[in-house]
């Protein structure tokens, strides 16, 4: 055994074993659905170690219990004795849950079911900190609401030149402010849009939360490729944010009466005139969407109709390959052709897309390319930015120097966390990969390459040296993390 602290070790932490966990769980705690669950996905780890090769906070931190071997037996430990101490939430609240560890775990660990269940619990047991408390809470509360979170912003805009004198978490909440506020899109109404030509599908749209208040124009390019390509779309009655934020936060019953209220919504648009699809375009939403039927497998009036959602919830870019994209409008040029394309861990990790929105882009006539260590989290991961700015902030620029190393024109995404964690920072545009698609097929011109492209460009030039960052260790608080390239594991994929 290898000791991490003092009373507590970790089985295997210095070998490649390959025994399963062992569990020591009560008949009665059995009788819980999540522990009985929880149970059996421990017992899928053999402690082989192959995660801590992909893990971004074990690559930046070095730290046993910063990665997913460490965190399930520290879940373990807790669900097994019922106790909740302020290390285990530090670990649990350090981890990105970016699914990393599921791609690369060779025994089918679903530690997403395992990390949820934690975050439940220390939700239920443990009490945070006041000042934790409140921004948590407000963070929940906020950010699922379009109008109060465009409120939010709005006070935030001019609170945000004091950031300098504000704790570090608000201050990194006020850092991911946008200096302007985008009016409302009238697409994110409650609507249908017709398809142009012949019907092929019909579609719902998750019309979703912050994304419609940061950048509405994602939804605005959806409608328009979709209904370009054949596609009927309705904005549903009672549809709205999907849950994801609330459900990473703990926050569970909220999390829950937000699917009940989507699920209903496509329930009846599916009853009422059929449905082919519930589109999602931002791949943390997609996540949770296709999860749904796990989420309320234990609720009799529910279950059935979530099982049914989850499976017919897909990410745009699965839809418009299945519906082929059509002719290209030629507007591609050499200063726009190249495109850093970063796969969101809830793309890549959570719903196991790769080389789709890759081959649409290549379809439409951009060069898509490979960001190296592509695996590896921008630092993003919803509330995680706000929540751990440290480790977002050291993620982030990891991230930014490798993309700054494939000398791209612009960078494409699926998701708007990473959207907004790297553009702040980024040289050049980061642009939704189905703004791109639209415009590519007859849409306006994305609105990230009109704004400021020049200005980036320069700054661009003027910062390719900085690529030399990727291959450096970045220091994070005290600890010395693993150098990013030079020792990697092979287990560790060399890009998405």
């Amino acid at each position: 055994m290898a000791s991490i602290r003092a009373g507590f070790s970790i089985p295997g932490a210095s070998s490649t074993g390959v025994e399963p966990v062992r569990t020591d769980f009560t008949p009665e705690q059995l009788a819980d659905p999540d522990t009985a669950q929880s149970e059996k996905v421990l017992r899928t780890c053999t402690h082989c170690g192959f995660c801590t090769a992909t893990c971004p906070t074990y690559v930046l931190l070095g730290d046993e219990l910063d990665s997913p071997r460490g965190r399930i037996y520290l879940i373990k430990d807790m669900l097994a004795t019922g106790k909740v101490i302020a290390d285990t939430v530090k670990h649990i609240d350090r981890c990105l849950s970016c699914l990393a560890c599921m791609t690369t775990c060779p025994s089918g660990v679903h530690y997403m079911h395992l990390v949820d269940h934690a975050r439940r619990w220390i939700e239920r047991n443990y009490r945070r900190p006041w000042a934790e408390r409140v921004l948590r809470r407000l963070l929940g509360t906020v950010l699922s609401r379009p109008r109060l979170f465009r409120l939010a912003l709005r006070c935030a805009a001019a609170v945000k030149p004091l950031k300098r004198y504000l704790p570090e978490q608000l201050a990194a909440l006020f850092a991911l402010t946008p200096n302007s506020i985008p009016a409302a899109s009238p697409m994110d109404r409650l609507q249908l849009f017709t398809a142009k030509g012949d019907r092929q599908m019909r579609v719902a749209l998750l019309p979703g939360c912050a994304q419609r208040v940061l950048a509405p124009e994602i939804n605005e390019a959806t409608i328009r490729l979709l209904t370009r390509h054949g596609c009927e779309v309705v904005v549903a009655k009672g549809s709205g944010c999907c849950g994801a934020l609330t459900h990473h936060l703990g926050q569970e019953p909220a999390a829950l009466n937000l699917a009940r209220a989507n699920i209903d919504a496509w329930e009846r648009e599916r009853l009422a005139s059929g449905l082919d699809a519930v589109v999602i375009n931002a791949s943390g939403c997609g996540t949770t969407v296709k999860d749904y039927g796990f989420m309320l497998r234990e609720d009799p009036a529910y279950a059935e109709k979530a099982a049914r959602i989850a499976a017919l919830a897909r990410d745009v870019t699965e839809v418009v390959q299945a519906l082929h994209l059509g002719p290209t409008s030629g507007l591609i040029t050499a200063r726009n052709r190249r495109v850093a394309y970063h796969s969101a861990c809830s793309m890549q990790h959570g719903q196991g897309i790769h080389a789709g929105p890759k081959r649409l882009l290549a379809t439409a006539g951009f060069e898509p390319v490979d960001v190296p260590e592509g695996h590896l989290c921008c630092g993003s991961a919803g509330t995680y930015n706000i929540l751990q700015p440290e480790i977002a902030a050291a993620l982030r620029d990891r991230k930014l120097a490798n993309i700054v190393a494939t000398q791209p024109d612009l960078v494409a995404t699926g998701n708007i966390g990473c959207i907004t964690q790297l553009a702040a920072g980024s040289p050049v545009p980061i642009v939704h990969t189905v703004e791109l698609l639209d415009w590519a097929t007859g849409g306006p011109e994305p609105k990230a390459l009109r704004s400021g492209h020049r200005e980036r460009r320069r700054k661009y030039a003027e910062s390719r040296s900085d690529s030399e960052r990727a291959a450096k260790p970045i220091n994070v608080g005290s600890i010395q993390p693993i150098p990013p390239a030079s020792n990697r594991s092979p287990a560790a994929p060399s890009s998405t």
